[in-house]
């Protein structure tokens, strides 16, 4: 696994604690014990064999059985322990901070890991190859038998504009007229800008934004300024609030929602960890905590 990830034998060793030749010498006696070359060997690290690219599946595969198993006795000893890893599209990451919050307090043994800026195609992927135990993302009837879900909100979208531009008077605009703004978005290569892009075609006009990032903070920076529009998830004000001298307004025609869910592996028995967190996500009302900005809490 660390060969395939790292694609290198120095790295790969590094990786293992061990030295290259120990790395080399082991990956020979795979190679014995199983009957099939898994290293496509040069002068230096090829590729593996298509028998190592299967290999690596049921490698991966043990080694979660194995953290998984090792989960279980622990939680059966002295409560649930170890390090849960969370991968999220961006626009998540409001979602992500009220599911932790509550799975730290229920379960103090255990750390976690959140990778927060992964596009929707590589949470599926590093679920499947067992990389994190649970992703935040766009969920969908596609995602198959494969994966379990649970829903935890619809994610709606606003537009951040001026507060002295016109559409900033009025309870709702249009894409049309969002598409008219100077216009700060994410990047064409991520998920949420996808969304927005079929979204502004429904509505039969295509922005051009004269800013692009693929970071939340840097559009909100931008946006800060008063010199840029942006159209962003509900989401986002939970955990930005709306700049100041800024309103956030509800974009129609369209209206439209896309549900955003927890998402995990549908393997018995599983990962203890990921079970521990459907279950807290399981009773969390994330899309009423989501509807509240910075400026709604008290701070006394």
């Amino acid at each position: 696994m660390a060969l395939s990830r790292e694609r290198h034998f120095a790295r790969a060793a590094q990786a293992c604690h061990v030295s290259q030749p120990a790395l080399s010498e082991a990956v020979r006696k795979l190679e014995d014990e199983l009957d099939v070359p898994l290293v496509l060997r040069g002068r230096k690290y090829e590729g593996l064999t298509p028998e190592g690219e299967r290999i690596v599946v049921w490698a991966q595969r043990i080694l979660a059985d194995r953290d998984a198993l090792t989960s279980e006795a622990g939680l059966l000893r002295t409560g649930l322990g170890g390090r849960l890893r969370i991968g999220a599209v961006p626009t998540a990451s409001g979602a992500v901070a009220l599911l932790t919050a509550p799975f730290c307090l229920a379960h103090p043994l255990v750390t976690v890991e959140v990778i927060g800026d992964l596009q929707s195609g590589d949470v599926l992927r590093q679920l499947r190859d067992f990389e994190i135990d649970a992703g935040i993302t766009y969920v969908h009837e596609g995602l198959g038998e494969q994966y379990r879900t649970v829903p935890l909100y619809e994610e709606r979208y606003v537009l951040l504009t001026s507060a002295a531009d016109a559409p900033a008077h009025r309870t709702a605009a249009t894409w049309a007229e969002a598409a008219r703004l100077p216009l700060c978005l994410l990047t064409e290569a991520m998920q949420g800008r996808r969304v927005l892009d079929e979204l502004f075609t429904e509505a039969g006009v295509r922005p051009s934004p004269r800013v692009e990032t693929d970071s939340v903070a840097a559009l909100f920076a931008h946006v800060r300024t008063g010199r840029w529009a942006s159209v962003v998830p509900h989401t986002w004000l939970h955990v930005f609030g709306v700049p100041h001298g800024m309103r956030a307004v509800p974009l129609v025609e369209p209206a439209r929602t896309v549900p955003v869910g927890l998402v995990t592996v549908a393997r018995e028995p599983g990962s203890v960890l990921a079970r521990a967190l459907r279950e807290i996500a399981g009773r969390t009302d994330v899309a009423a905590a989501l509807e509240r900005r910075p400026e709604d809490r008290d701070v006394s």
